[in-house]
């Protein structure tokens, strides 16, 4: 949030119990916004090079194939739970691109957040999710914009 107003970047923070609210989708609850409009930040790893910061709706699920082809590598995989908290430095549910800048991951925002004035993330603190516009969050981090949300499964 420091970093938010340094930059002179409009920004409204909603705290919420994160005992209560574990997931993504329960933290869209917690903080009274439709799920599809929560993003949530999940860690990725090429088969060479950096790990990736995959930013998507939090009733969502990442399309792997999708990310690589953005990222223009061959392959990637999810990082388990204790690769991307070593990785990071952070903590499940605390993982922010806004908390990474300056560390060399590369970010990826799914094309939906363009149909909000605002999206909520973490803050890169569990229990405080922060809500901007899109284009302040591709400007600071310096995200690519890629449809990277897998498709809903058919029924």
């Amino acid at each position: 949030m420091r970093l938010l107003e340094g930059k002179k970047i409009a920004y409204e923070a909603r705290a919420f119990d994160p005992d209560l609210f574990v997931s993504a989708e329960e933290v869209a609850l917690g903080i009274d916004l439709p799920a599809s409009q929560v993003f949530k930040t999940l860690v990725a790893a090429p088969e060479q090079g950096k790990p990736i910061l995959a930013v998507l709706p939090a009733d969502a699920a990442l399309d792997l194939k999708a990310l690589a082809r953005a990222a223009g590598v061959k392959k990637a995989r999810m990082a388990s739970l204790a690769e991307a908290e070593s990785w990071t430095g952070l903590q499940k549910g605390g993982i922010s691109a806004l908390a990474l800048l300056n560390r060399g991951f590369r970010v990826f925002l799914d094309a939906s957040a363009g149909q909000f004035p605002r999206i909520a993330m973490s803050a890169g603190e569990r229990g405080v999710q922060v809500l901007l516009a899109p284009p302040d969050f591709i400007k600071l981090t310096s995200a690519r914009v890629a449809a990277i949300a897998a498709p809903p499964p058919r029924d």
